[in-house]
């Protein structure tokens, strides 16, 4: 039989765990126990890249081992291969399953895993085995006030009683919290009285006109908790919420023409964001920053949460996992470059390659930059494919000899069925002045027959244009690589390709394309314009050559 392993638990270091109290009686009977006869549960942990280990689950076992034991302990351990990201899943999971959680804890972990499904609910509720509704509820609960957290912990509030106030801001909370704790307040009464003076108009952030004269203004104030509420609210919350609804995503659509994506985030969205940052502990790199800017997971969050609603927060990343890989690859990169690098010896058997290899030694990444390229939303796949069509179409239709040979070439390639039809007629139409209807062979036969011998040559031309019209992208693209296809004749910098990215992809484009550079000081204040405006200095950059430049999105 196979023996447990074991490591001291000066060896594993704690990270973060999604349980954050610790019930004082339990834990003394944990330790107790452990005194007596020790861990018998294998705690799970991870290795690190120094060597060393990480704790992922089994943080009440591992305080009470190193309460009832110290540091030189052998705790049994089970040794997972994962990295930081299924390492917090597996924790967040782990910890779930367990009924002793307490609700404030179930929220904290619940927001974890929605940062970790990139802010799908749905995913997390099925992941977690609850309903839809039980985890916006718990969700919700992040925005309570960390005093209300702690009360929820040790049983001092119900869960009732931490639902309602998460609807109020954070000071509002900490000045009810004693009161209901003190006065043993119902959560029924508290819930009718926050009804009545929740929604604050001081605090409003749409139009307050016509509230002025609205027999739901109230300027009473609470008589259960004095000068705890501010005056002047509204009690009628399906309208107050109505108006708040419609001016958050008004200043959402205001934001959409700079970024990628614009978010409305409320109680629960704390880890499904980042603000993007360059140096630092969570800095991604400058290389990386400016890639960032393109990426369909880059843009603003509009506050939905009673503390800040209404409040912009640019530059976020809504890919958290993607964003912690992001700075583990910086830091690991810096760390390898400052790194003494051993002396490289070359024999029969080696290379100075495989010596930094063996070291252990990361290859620098300053010669290998992170691609900076706008990324391929539906439009701009869509205006990519247009622009091969028409070149190659351009192309091919100068060249009778040549589109004779493709024309054989995507028959027997299958795809003869490819020829678009509208196209085809057109073309027809224009040589012959004549229509032809569907399915009337017998016309187009009698057509075709009237036609003399440089008409129908074109018409074989057209039959091929006709065909590169119809061909699906897969095919479409494989053509323009064997025709080897010059965007550079067909395109350059214009008015419709940047309306149809961000101001954010905007600023790629510019690096790209070496527009940043020839801007030189004025990039910022041109970016700091209206998106019209931007795109209007890009076009028009003094003494700057666009010919030849095309973006790598739009390449083949």
């Amino acid at each position: 039989m196979q023996q447990q392993p074991t490591l001291a638990l000066k060896q594993i270091t704690i990270a973060a765990n999604p349980r954050t109290y610790f019930d004082a009686a339990e834990m003394e009977e944990l330790t107790a126990s452990v005194r007596e006869k020790g861990v018998i549960q294998p705690v799970i942990v991870r290795t690190l890249a120094d060597g060393g280990f990480a704790l992922v689950a089994g943080g009440r076992r591992y305080r009470a081992a190193m309460t009832a034991h110290g540091e030189d302990y052998e705790i049994p351990v089970v040794v997972k291969e994962i990295d930081e990201v299924e390492a917090k899943q597996l924790a967040i999971i782990e910890n779930i399953q367990r009924a002793d959680m307490s609700p404030a804890e179930e929220a904290i972990a619940a927001a974890e895993q929605v940062g970790l499904c990139k802010g799908d609910r749905d995913e997390v509720a099925r992941i977690f085995g609850w309903s839809r509704a039980t985890l916006d509820k718990r969700l919700a609960l992040m925005n309570c006030s960390a005093a209300v957290l702690e009360a929820l912990n040790t049983r001092q509030i119900l869960l009732g009683h931490a639902e309602l106030l998460a609807a109020l801001p954070k000071e509002t909370q900490d000045k009810l919290l004693p009161v209901i704790i003190q006065e043993g307040k119902p959560v029924a009464e508290l819930k009718k009285k926050i009804e009545q003076v929740a929604c604050s108009l001081s605090a409003a952030i749409f139009d307050k006109t016509d509230c002025a004269s609205c027999p739901h203004n109230s300027s009473t104030q609470g008589e259960m908790f004095g000068e705890s509420i501010a005056t002047g609210n509204c009690t009628n919350r399906p309208c107050f919420n109505e108006k708040t609804e419609k001016q958050l995503e008004a200043v959402a659509t205001g934001l959409r023409d700079d970024f990628p994506v614009v978010r409305i985030v409320r109680a629960g969205d704390n880890h499904t964001r980042i603000q993007l940052a360059v140096e630092g502990a969570k800095g991604v790199g400058e290389e990386q920053a400016k890639a960032c800017h393109a990426c369909q997971n880059y843009g603003a969050a509009v506050s939905g949460l009673p503390d800040s609603v209404g409040k912009v927060y640019k530059g976020q990343c809504f890919d958290t996992v993607c964003n912690m890989k992001m700075v583990a690859k910086r830091l690991q990169a810096e760390k390898a470059a400052v790194a003494p690098k051993p002396e490289a010896k070359v024999d029969g058997t080696g290379t100075a390659k495989a010596a930094a290899k063996a070291s252990g030694t990361a290859p620098s990444t300053t010669s290998n930059p992170p691609a900076t390229v706008v990324a391929e939303s539906d439009r701009i796949k869509t205006y990519r494919v247009a622009l091969w069509r028409k070149a190659l179409r351009r192309e091919v239709g100068q060249n009778a000899a040549l589109a004779q040979r493709y024309l054989v070439s995507i028959a027997l390639a299958g795809q003869a069925r490819c020829v678009d039809d509208s196209t085809m007629k057109g073309i027809w139409e224009k040589l012959t002045e004549e229509k032809i209807a569907v399915s009337d062979v017998a016309k187009a036969a009698t057509s075709v027959a009237a036609a003399d011998d440089d008409k129908l040559a074109l018409a074989v031309t057209g039959v091929t244009v006709a065909a590169i019209q119809g061909l699906d992208v897969h095919h479409l693209t494989s053509l323009c690589r064997h025709h080897q296809l010059d965007l550079n004749q067909h395109w350059k910098l214009c008015k419709e390709f940047l309306e149809l990215i961000t101001k954010s992809e905007m600023m790629v484009v510019a690096d790209e394309l070496g527009i940043r550079a020839a801007l030189g000081d004025e990039f910022k204040k041109v970016f700091s314009k209206s998106k019209a405006e931007v795109i209007d200095a890009l076009l028009n950059v003094k003494g700057f050559d666009y010919t030849g430049k095309i973006p790598k999105v739009l390449k083949y």
